[in-house]
């Protein structure tokens, strides 16, 4: 067997069916040499390479987020390409440690299915740049029924 076959049969089996979307679709479209230049590593990790921060601490690589205890009126927005995706008044404490949104901005998020970690989900990402947000799950409140459970590095906040 050779090693490409061998780490393509690996990563099938994992279910790393979802790598992150092509860069063709988004309006924003830079080489991971510029989004480099343009984000901290932690917020590389998360937007361009699907990571997650540790939870409560919304950290990872030594950088952290204050946004899962934000509590002020305004807008977050994509911390790749400042489009704004989630409003303040559909924020909510989920319990599970990470920012929690019952709904997006309309138009501004899109999903994809996530088949990674032996698990089926569904990913959110910015619909502008592609940025990886966190993820979409039907146990949320009323009026949407969802928990966007998204990444604090994910995203930049503007106090209303």
């Amino acid at each position: 067997m050779t090693r490409r076959i061998f780490i393509t049969t690996t990563l099938a089996a994992a279910g790393a069916t979802a790598l992150p979307a092509l860069a063709a679709e988004f309006e924003i479209t830079l080489s991971d040499a510029e989004w480099k230049k343009r984000l901290s590593p932690a917020r590389f990790a998360v937007l361009r390479q699907e990571a997650t921060e540790k939870p409560f601490s919304n950290s990872l690589k030594g950088e952290s987020s204050p946004l899962l205890k934000e509590a002020r009126s305004g807008t977050y927005t994509c911390a790749g390409c400042d489009l704004p995706v989630y409003s303040s008044e559909t924020k909510y404490d989920s319990g599970t440690g990470w920012p929690s949104f019952y709904d997006a901005i309309k138009g501004n998020v899109g999903t994809k299915e996530d088949n990674t970690l032996f698990s089926k989900r569904t990913e959110v990402h910015c619909r502008r740049c592609g940025g990886h947000l966190g993820h979409v799950f039907n146990d949320g409140p009323k009026p949407t029924g969802k928990r966007h459970c998204l990444n604090g590095l994910a995203l930049n906040f503007t106090a209303a």
